[in-house]
């Protein structure tokens, strides 16, 4: 594993997929659009009919059409965006520039693909459309597409928040992606009782066997410390709501026995922060 992927997999702030959810959404978000679409379509014939301009009836909805695919076809990725960057959690700074970046990708992409799409739909037709034509207009689709990504993220983020807090709909825990080859774990944070060092790994303790982790325990320890993890040990993490009691030793060291009935060695130079309020 590289270290851009090890950096990815302890990055704060991921929110885990929501299938059903996620489903819902792109449908709903489909069926407005396809209401929306159509209404901007037939304005767009009635504003050229009042002017007099020549406009066969069908070029406005090739037009909002191909946008409309375009945006559907492209939702999924723009969500999974919004999870992996999700703003609701900080370093914002750094999420914020990987939005940018996506929505630029974004704008880009719609105007070659919609040019493509119009171009195709006008040769069937026996017309002709220059398929370059929205990227020689970028500045006025370019406006359009930073809003209608903005916007994207803003609904989903929303929807995320409000299905997570729904009676009955518990919110997604946040989960870390654990590679093992070409497989995949998607590990509850919750789940995970205590995090040992194991050379450049470190090892997921959980209520059966330990999961290695390519990631450093000081990493680990940046990303659990909102999870109510606290160091016991220089290789050693333990999450304070699965400690049952603090044995001390004569020497300062202390013995951490947990809940479900294992113990762990502690440091002295870590006691004070393990008793912390």
């Amino acid at each position: 594993m590289s270290q851009a992927e090890d950096r990815e997999d302890t990055a704060p702030g991921r929110i885990a997929p929501d299938p059903a959810g996620d489903r819902l959404f792109i449908a709903v978000t489909a069926a407005v659009l396809a209401v929306v679409l159509m209404v901007n379509a037939l304005n767009v014939n009635d504003e050229h009919l009042r002017a007099g301009s020549r406009l066969v009836f069908w070029e406005p909805f090739v037009w909002e059409g191909s946008s409309g695919i375009y945006l559907v076809a492209v939702s999924p990725l723009v969500m999974a965006l919004t999870r992996r960057f999700w703003l609701g959690a900080p370093p914002r700074a750094a999420k914020l520039a990987a939005h940018a970046a996506g929505a630029l990708i974004f704008s880009v992409t719609h105007m070659v693909l919609i040019g493509v799409m119009r171009a195709g739909v006008y040769a069937m037709a026996g017309g002709r459309y220059d398929p370059w034509g929205p990227l020689h207009d970028w500045a006025y689709e370019g406006r359009k597409d930073l809003l209608i990504y903005a916007t994207s993220v803003a609904l989903y983020s929303g929807w995320r928040t409000i299905r997570g807090r729904a009676p009955g709909v518990s919110a997604a825990p946040e989960v870390l992606e654990v590679r093992d080859g070409a497989r995949r774990h998607f590990v509850p944070l919750d789940d995970v009782v205590w995090v040992e060092a194991a050379g450049n790994y470190v090892e997921l303790h959980r209520g059966g066997a330990g999961l290695l982790h390519r990631a450093s325990l000081s990493a680990m320890e940046k990303r659990l410390q909102t999870a109510g993890f606290v160091r016991i040990h220089r290789s050693r993490l333990v999450r304070r709501k699965a400690v049952a009691a603090v044995d001390s030793k004569p020497t300062g060291d202390f013995v951490v026995r947990l809940r479900d009935g294992r113990e762990l060695a502690g440091s002295r130079r870590y006691r004070r922060p393990l008793l912390a309020d």
